[in-house]
């Protein structure tokens, strides 16, 4: 083998996988948010869960994007681990169909598809027709890529170094380790199987040798996961080893298949007598999917398994208990007036953890080396995103009750209250960043800045406490009190913006420690507004009746 068949070899396999990339890029943008929402909205039934699994996956063509997505969802708490391992297994089943589609030889109709995508993707602006045009361009990229794959590899077929060197992959348990480890580098099971593929038609790997290898690839593909998930919480990390321990598993399993049943191989080879390409392939599918169909009853036991390996701390259990609907249960159930009465004591909790999650994020404000509260805020903000969601969805099917109109309006605004809520943690976790970016530049606010802020965080959290009180226990005879408080907040913003320009004006203040002052400020005081909003939230029904 010559150093031009090398390059080839490298521009080649360099060639498909950037075709493999543009072809998923372009499939997501073409349907846009819709794939996300599909598995955000993934339901507890582990079987529909693998189909959504299959679906996105081969609609993005990459296992690897639809696993980190679902460690994403289970990591901010949308998704449970026992829904994410359906979709998981879902991913390992559609991942397989790239192979099928490089099994057809269409290297003779790749110029046109490179043409043809090439056209759409830089002449035409609508941006659905360029999405599809990408799609069609990684295409064309990777039977361009196949193709010099295995013109390069050609001459390899003479190499005895070679031939010898593949020879050890005749060991069943050396072409798992390699599959495992070559899946790890390109980091793409689909890649590294067609690579395969098309060793094996070109007489340089059997078709035997290339079931072990494919059945390492699907364990060397987990590793793009395990190394996103260093960067997320347990949960996250406990979905990376659910897709590591499902894929370890498989991988046993199928070796003992083989090693009993080894006719199994024959049958799939009957399928598609000489033609290697397409023999791989449907091995690659079948394996999946029988992998599936046998671990599935038991994907209880692998999210043990990954709980185990990371247990529980204390905080993840306080998580869990605050993650979840204690009052309104069964309100289907319930009576009108019951269910209101539980939606309103579920939205007041909801209420007491924004404002908690509020002082606790001025208490960092001010004393940045207080680290713990930083992680409290941006854990109590996902509670709160998760109990928002969770309200709501429950109010809107109580909505569905026949109610009087009194009701109705009460329904209506406690929804509106939830999104106030969740407003003043969002500003939360805003005031402990601006902490962070002071922290980060070394940089500090001016003490009389400081001062400044200090009153005004005061007066925010006493109007909060006011508003919510107004709407929790419908003491509207404290609505003045609020209001006053409120506007003494925004003159606050006023007169302390305007010091502030002052202080600039003299040079007594650093440019970034200005900014965040300002913004601050800004933050502060529409944590106020959504107070007031929260405590007039029932009055007007009051006002219409007297």
């Amino acid at each position: 083998m010559q150093i031009w068949d090398i390059i080839a070899l490298s521009g080649g396999v360099g060639l498909f996988l950037y075709g493999m990339t543009i072809m998923s890029s372009g499939l997501k943008n073409a349907a846009g948010d819709q794939l996300r929402g599909i598995l955000e909205h993934v339901t507890s039934n582990k079987y529909s869960a693998v189909l959504i699994g299959i679906v996105v996956t081969m609609l993005i063509q990459s296992s690897s994007a639809t696993d980190m997505m679902v460690i994403g969802f289970v990591n901010s708490g949308l998704m449970a681990l026992a829904q994410a391992i359906g979709v998981i297994m879902g991913a390992n089943i559609g991942t397989t169909v790239t192979a099928q589609i490089t099994a057809f030889n269409l290297t003779a109709f790749a110029p046109f598809l490179l043409f043809a995508g090439c056209v759409m993707e830089l002449f035409i602006k609508k941006p659905l027709v360029k999405h599809i045009g990408s799609i069609i361009l990684g295409f064309g990229m990777l039977f361009v890529g196949v193709g010099m794959i295995k013109t390069s590899i050609a001459p390899l077929s003479s190499s005895p170094a070679f031939v010898s060197t593949l020879s050890a992959l005749s060991n069943p348990f050396a072409a798992v380790l390699f599959g495992i480890a070559f899946t790890g580098l390109l980091q793409s099971s689909s890649s590294s199987v067609v690579i395969f593929q098309a060793f094996a038609v070109e007489g340089l790997l059997t078709y035997e040798q290339c079931v072990y290898l494919v059945i390492g690839a699907a364990v060397g593909s987990v590793m793009p996961n395990l190394l996103a998930s260093l960067t997320t919480g347990r949960n996250g990390k406990r979905t990376a080893l659910l897709n590591l321990y499902f894929n370890l598993f498989r991988a046993a399993l199928l070796m003992c298949v083989i090693g009993i049943f080894p006719q199994a191989l024959s049958f799939i080879k009957g399928l598609s007598p000489n033609d290697v390409g397409r023999q791989i392939a449907n091995t690659h599918t079948i394996f999946a999917v029988f992998a599936v169909i046998v671990m599935l009853p038991f994907s209880d036991l692998i999210v043990s398994l990954a709980m185990r390996t990371i247990p529980l701390v204390d905080s993840e259990k306080r998580q869990a208990e605050e993650r979840r609907l204690i009052y309104m249960v069964d309100i289907e159930k319930s009576v009108p007036v019951v269910a209101l009465k539980q939606a309103m004591l579920e939205v007041d909790r909801m209420g007491e953890m924004a404002r908690d999650n509020l002082a606790a994020a001025i208490d960092y404000f001010f004393d940045p080396t207080k680290e713990e509260l930083y992680q409290k805020v941006l854990e109590t903000e996902e509670t709160v995103d998760f109990l928002d969601h969770t309200i709501s969805d429950k109010l809107v099917e109580l909505n569905s009750k026949q109610m009087s109109d009194h009701d109705t309006f009460r329904l209506s605004r406690m929804v509106r209250v939830t999104s106030n809520f969740e407003r003043v943690s969002d500003h939360a976790v805003n005031i402990t960043e601006f902490a962070r970016r002071l922290q980060q530049a070394n940089v500090k606010i001016s003490e009389i800045g400081t001062a400044e802020l200090r009153a005004m965080a005061d007066a925010v959290l006493e109007t909060l406490d006011i508003s919510v009180r107004v709407f929790e226990e419908e003491r509207f005879d404290l609505l003045a009190q609020a209001e006053a408080l409120e506007q003494r907040v925004d003159d606050m913003q006023e007169h302390y913006i305007q010091n502030h320009i002052d202080r600039l004006m003299v040079e007594a203040c650093d440019p970034l420690a200005g900014v965040i002052f300002t913004d601050m400020c800004t933050d502060l005081e529409r944590c106020s507004d959504q107070a007031i909003n929260i405590a007039t939230a029932l009055y007007d029904w009051k006002k219409g009746r007297h």
